[in-house]
C-alpha cells in the first residue's frame, strides 16, 4: 500500500471523527483523518465562555477519562481534553486540509482530492457536523458587518443596542449573558413563545426577565430589514423600527448538503433531508460510504450529538471488518 493509500479516510477531526480514528487505530487499519481547520474545528469556534450542556462524562471517548472543575466542563476544557486524546492516542490528523471531492472507483474504493493532496481509500467515513453553515435570514442588509451568525463574547457588545434572533437554547443564552453584561437586548421570535425545548434552568430565567421588560422580545415577528443604525421589525399587527448596533441571528446551522450531493449521498423524503443510510452499519447508498455524528439526522440538528453518537466509530470499524471477513471489501 502506497502512503497515499489507506484503508480508511475519516473527514472531519471532531469528537466522533476522532473516535473513529481510534476505533480504526484498534483495529489495525491504515486511516488518515482530513480536518479543513483545527482539532475539534467546531467546538474551538464555540463561543469563548460557554459551558457544555451534557456532563464531562458523557463526552469521554478512547478511554481517556475527562475531568472538569463542575459536572458540566466549559469550552476551555473541552479543548485541552480532546487535546490531550489526540495526543494519547497519536491519531493521525492532517489539518487545514479541505476535502473538495470524493469519487468513487469502480472496485467500490475512493479517490480523494484535497486542498493539498489527493488519496485513495477502501472506505471513507464523512463526519463534517453541522456548524459551519449557518441559516440565513434572507432579508435585506444581512451582509453588513454588524449582523453575526456566530457569537463569540460578550465584550463587544457592551453599552449596545443588540437584537438576538431565535429562541431556541443558543439565543436565550446569548440573550441572558448579554443582558448581565451591559447590552440592551432586544429578541426578535417567529413562534409565539420561547422554544419549549430550552434548558430547564435556562427556560424561567429568559422568560423572567422578558415578563419584567429586562429583556424586550416580539414573538410572532421576524426581521424585515437591517440598516446600519436601526432595523425593522415585521409584528402580527404592525412593523417597528429601532435603533440598533448589531443583530446576531442566533437562527440555527445545518450540514454540508451541497458537499453531500457533489460525492453523490442521497437523502430521505422527508422534512429534514436525512442521509439515506443503513442504521446498523452507518453506511449511505454509496458502497463503502459512511456517515457518522450529528449528520445523521440531517436537518433535525437538535437530535444528535457527541454524547449519543460515540457509539457510531463502532458500527462502521465492525461492518469494514465483517466486510472483509466475508472477502467482499473490494482492495
Amino acid at each position: 500500500m502506497s502512503e497515499n493509500n489507506f484503508d480508511l479516510l475519516i473527514v472531519g477531526a471532531g469528537p466522533i471523527g476522532m473516535t473513529c480514528a481510534i476505533e480504526a487505530q484498534k483495529a489495525g487499519l491504515k486511516y488518515i483523518v482530513i480536518e479543513k481547520g483545527v482539532l475539534v474545528n467546531s467546538l474551538y469556534h464555540f463561543p469563548t465562555n460557554m459551558t457544555f450542556f451534557s456532563t464531562s462524562k458523557k463526552l469521554e471517548i478512547g478511554g481517556i477519562p475527562f475531568i472538569s472543575h463542575n459536572e458540566k466542563p466549559t469550552r476551555r476544557e473541552a479543548l485541552e481534553y480532546f487535546r490531550r486524546v489526540n495526543e494519547s492516542w497519536k491519531l493521525n490528523i492532517n489539518f487545514y486540509e479541505k476535502v473538495l471531492n470524493i469519487k468513487q472507483l469502480a472496485s467500490h474504493s475512493f479517490k480523494i482530492e484535497t486542498s493539498k493532496n489527493t488519496f485513495k481509500s477502501k472506505a471513507v467515513v464523512v463526519v463534517t457536523g453541522f456548524y459551519d453553515i449557518a441559516k440565513q435570514l434572507g432579508v435585506a442588509g444581512e451582509n453588513l458587518p454588524k449582523v453575526k451568525h456566530y457569537y463569540d463574547d460578550w465584550h463587544p457588545y457592551i453599552g449596545q443596542k443588540v437584537v438576538v434572533i431565535g429562541a431556541a437554547n443558543s439565543a436565550c443564552d446569548v440573550a441572558l449573558e448579554l443582558f448581565h453584561k451591559g447590552a440592551e437586548v432586544t429578541m426578535v421570535v417567529r413562534k409565539e413563545t420561547i422554544s419549549p425545548r430550552v434548558k430547564y434552568w435556562i427556560k424561567p430565567n429568559i422568560e423572567n426577565r422578558i415578563k419584567e421588560g429586562s429583556i424586550k422580545a416580539f414573538f410572532n415577528s421576524n426581521l424585515k430589514e437591517i440598516k446600519p443604525q436601526e432595523v425593522t421589525i415585521k409584528t402580527i399587527d404592525d412593523e417597528i423600527i429601532i435603533a440598533n448596533d448589531f443583530v446576531l441571528a442566533m437562527t440555527g446551522y445545518e450540514p454540508d448538503f451541497d458537499f453531500f450531493r457533489k460525492i453523490g449521498m442521497q437523502f430521505e423524503a422527508d422534512e429534514y433531508d436525512t442521509p439515506i443510510h443503513n442504521q446498523e452499519t452507518l453506511e449511505t447508498n454509496i458502497p463503502n460510504l459512511y456517515i457518522a455524528g450529528v449528520i445523521n439526522s440531517g436537518k433535525y440538528t437538535s437530535k444528535l450529538f457527541i454524547e449519543n453518537t460515540r457509539h457510531h466509530a463502532a458500527l462502521i470499524i465492525n461492518n469494514i471488518l465483517e466486510k472483509r471477513k466475508k472477502e467482499t471489501y473490494n482492495v
